[in-house]
């Protein structure tokens, strides 16, 4: 393996991060993990919505708060105002990178929209993330995660069988969201060093949740047949779903024919192994009425130990559902560093999930924990606007930071 270098990926570039609660602050901490300076730019009374978002709570910062926005720097800036205003437009003229999130329209009504910033900086890359998109019948609507999880598509396939809707137990839209436009940002600053011009980056949560619909989606445009509820099981594939043991439950997942067929010998079920009704995985799916309910009474004749080792055995995907506390001490979570811990100015120390970003030579970071409102108000200030100790103290005498 290559040596580790000292300079992460994208330490040359600066962000400038308006954006706040979770697509938007997502995106712009998976850019900071790998070495980009992210300006985070808050509001002086209160900040990012997500600081109020408690209990629970570290100190006097909330854990949602904490969950996305590590390796940032916070400057607070009073954007109601024409002064606030000019520095955002001032700190854009130097940035390789803008992230916003705000209703449509409401950055351009600020003298902030994305033509006056690509003519003050025309390798700028814009990045807005709204509900519905800058397009179409649907722009003007606020879009929250849970919304589009019920118009996108998401709650109708996700839930029991017989019972209401779901959603996700994670703002999956708004997660998924924020990965798209990573992605989008990277690939326009790629294409920047070829062109030496910046884009606009429009990303959508309704066009992220309809994206990640994937094989779901696709039954139903190559079926016309609208899909149905599973539960935990898979509309393609069984048996894939949690089994009830003698003493809990275990995930089992027979991805194909011969797994299935070891599936039998290890449990001994030599009359299933031989039924032609479950020869094959689409018999099996077509048959899954009877099957399931015949393998959820043999599954419960042993522990969840012993399934899980047999199947582990005999090279069959399964897994216990684990609870929360759970996943942060597994042995292979801690061996993949994805529970970090680092100091911080009021809480003591703040545990965080690691980066799931895994470079050989240039590593993501987590070296600095989410910023305090504020905390680098003046240093941002100096070092890429020149600004002199007056002069922060008559933007604080003016409320504008």
């Amino acid at each position: 393996m290559n040596s580790v270098s000292p300079t992460p990926p994208l330490a040359d570039l600066l962000v400038l991060d308006l954006s706040r609660v979770l697509a938007g602050p997502f995106a712009t901490m998976m850019l900071a993990d790998l070495g980009a300076e992210v300006i985070k730019v808050e509001r002086p009374d209160r900040g990012d919505d997500t600081r109020q978002w408690g209990p629970p709570w570290a100190g006097d910062e909330s854990a949602y708060y904490l969950s996305v926005n590590r390796n940032k720097k916070s400057i607070t800036l009073n954007l109601k105002g024409e002064k606030g205003r000019e520095i955002v437009r001032e700190l854009a003229s130097q940035a390789d990178v803008l992230m916003e999130n705000w209703r449509v329209g409401t950055m351009k009504r600020w003298g902030l929209g994305y033509e006056t910033l690509q003519a003050l900086n025309p390798g700028l890359i814009y990045c807005a993330i709204t509900g519905y998109g800058q397009t179409g019948p649907y722009r003007d609507r606020p879009g929250y995660d849970f919304i589009i999880q019920a118009e996108g598509g998401g709650m109708s396939i996700t839930g029991p069988v017989e019972g209401p809707p779901m959603k996700v137990g994670v703002a999956i839209v708004d997660i998924t969201a924020g990965l798209f436009a990573t992605t989008s940002i990277l690939a326009a600053l790629h294409e920047r060093e070829r062109s030496g011009k910046g884009q606009y980056v429009d990303i959508a949560l309704l066009d992220s949740q309809v994206a990640w619909l994937a094989n779901v989606g696709s039954n139903y445009l190559v079926s016309g047949q609208r899909p149905a509820r599973y539960g935990n099981a898979h509309p393609n594939i069984v048996p894939y779903e949690p089994f009830p043991t003698s003493d809990g439950w275990i995930a089992v997942g027979v991805g194909n024919d011969r797994q299935w067929q070891r599936l039998c010998a290890l449990a001994g079920w030599d009359d299933l192994a031989a039924d032609e009704r479950f020869a094959t995985n689409p018999q099996r799916v077509e048959h899954r009425d009877v099957l399931v309910p015949m393998l959820q009474e043999r599954f419960r004749a042993r522990t969840s130990e012993k399934w899980h080792a047999a199947l582990q055995e005999a090279g069959i995907p399964c897994g216990p559902i684990n609870f929360i506390d759970q996943v942060f001490s597994d042995p292979q979570v801690l061996a993949r560093d994805m529970l970090v811990e680092l100091p911080h100015l009021i809480a003591g120390t703040v545990r965080l999930a690691g980066s799931p970003l895994k470079l050989s030579r240039t590593p993501a970071r987590i070296e600095e924990p989410p910023p305090l409102l504020g905390q680098h108000t003046e240093e941002i200030l100096t070092k890429y606007l020149g600004y002199t100790p007056d002069d922060l103290a008559r933007l604080r005498d003016e409320a504008v930071i």
